[in-house]
């Protein structure tokens, strides 16, 4: 038996046991270090996100760890093997089975804490941004909630494949924070109209790129504030997908609207966006580069709290649980 963090239908987070999985002949156990806490969760927990039909019902979408036992047909892994893994589910917990090719090695000089905030956050943001080619030298990019998980590694990837950045944050304490990471400007979206900045920054022009986690209000002020041609990446809607806007600047600006999901994705395009991952930004983290930022570490019985603190919104960077 194991020890892993249930939900019941009200939302409450409980600590209970069940039987230790056992791998597929593709896939691995993984013996827990640490579970990576994000915004997925909190939203199933609160009965707006459900997960797939396939995926573990439990939470908790990235871990780090030991390789505890493999599958029959596993090749690259073996026990013994330090790993981060993008899980189908099932990451609170003491044990997870995860298939082969959504695991990846810990970056060189990365701790486990470190490696437990990377496989969510970091697929998220390379599957929406850099993909697609949204992203890439010379190009601006807005970041909305800039200190959050996504919002810091979004701002890092983006400077280091050579884009100019801009972020809305909170409070000065972010601002700061972001500013340090190397924006062009941090701007507080409760005392400023980031449009008005983008646009006085820009010559007018707009940003090539936005990505936008909040929706609602914010999509008509989005479409706004992009230049010609320019791409809207949304990866969430924290205040509503449905809305009264005015699509026109998508026709007269020739605008894209793409955005996507990452736990819905087929195996086989999970593990292209983590082998991409692999050889394209985990050299950047061994050479000490757009590091993620862990805010908080938790106990697994303290789950709860982590979700508080992810919907108070006053982090910097990820909670982790260590397990």
């Amino acid at each position: 038996m194991m020890k892993y963090i249930d939900h019941t239908i009200d939302g409450t987070l409980r600590l209970a046991e069940r039987p230790v999985p056992v791998p597929g002949p593709h896939e691995v156990l993984i013996r827990v270090a640490y579970a990576g806490v994000n915004r997925p969760d909190v939203l199933q927990r609160q009965g707006r996100y459900n997960p797939p039909p396939d995926a573990c019902p439990y939470l908790g979408l990235e871990v780090s760890g030991t390789i505890e036992k493999v599958g029959e047909a596993v090749t690259r892994w073996r026990p013994g093997d330090k790993v981060c893994a993008l899980t189908h589910g099932g990451g609170y917990a003491e044990f997870c089975v995860n298939h082969e090719s959504h695991c990846l090695p810990v970056p060189q000089g990365l701790s486990l804490e470190q490696a437990a905030a990377l496989p969510e956050t970091y697929a998220t943001v390379w599957a929406n941004l850099f993909v697609n080619g949204a992203v890439r030298e010379g190009r601006s990019i807005l970041v909305h909630g800039g200190s959050s998980g996504i919002g810091i590694t979004a701002i890092q990837l983006a400077r280091a494949f050579g884009a100019r950045v801009f972020t809305t944050v909170g409070t000065p304490e972010k601002a700061a924070f972001c500013t340090q990471l190397g924006v062009e400007a941090a701007i507080n979206y409760r005392t400023d109209d980031f449009g008005k900045v983008i646009a006085e920054r820009t010559d007018g022009k707009g940003v090539d790129v936005i990505l936008d986690m909040v929706g609602g209000g914010y999509v008509e002020r989005n479409l706004a504030a992009l230049a010609l041609e320019g791409t809207l990446v949304q990866i969430s809607f924290l205040e509503g997908s449905r809305m009264d806007i005015d699509l026109a600047p998508i026709m007269l600006k020739r605008l894209t609207v793409t955005g996507s999901t990452l736990r819905a994705r087929s195996v086989e395009n999970k593990a292209a966006l983590l082998a991409g991952l692999e050889k394209q930004v985990w050299p950047l983290l061994a050479a000490g580069k757009c590091l993620p930022r862990v805010d908080r570490v938790l106990a697994l019985e303290e789950a709860a709290e982590a979700h508080r603190l992810m919907e108070e919104g006053k982090l910097i960077g990820k909670v982790v649980m260590r397990i």
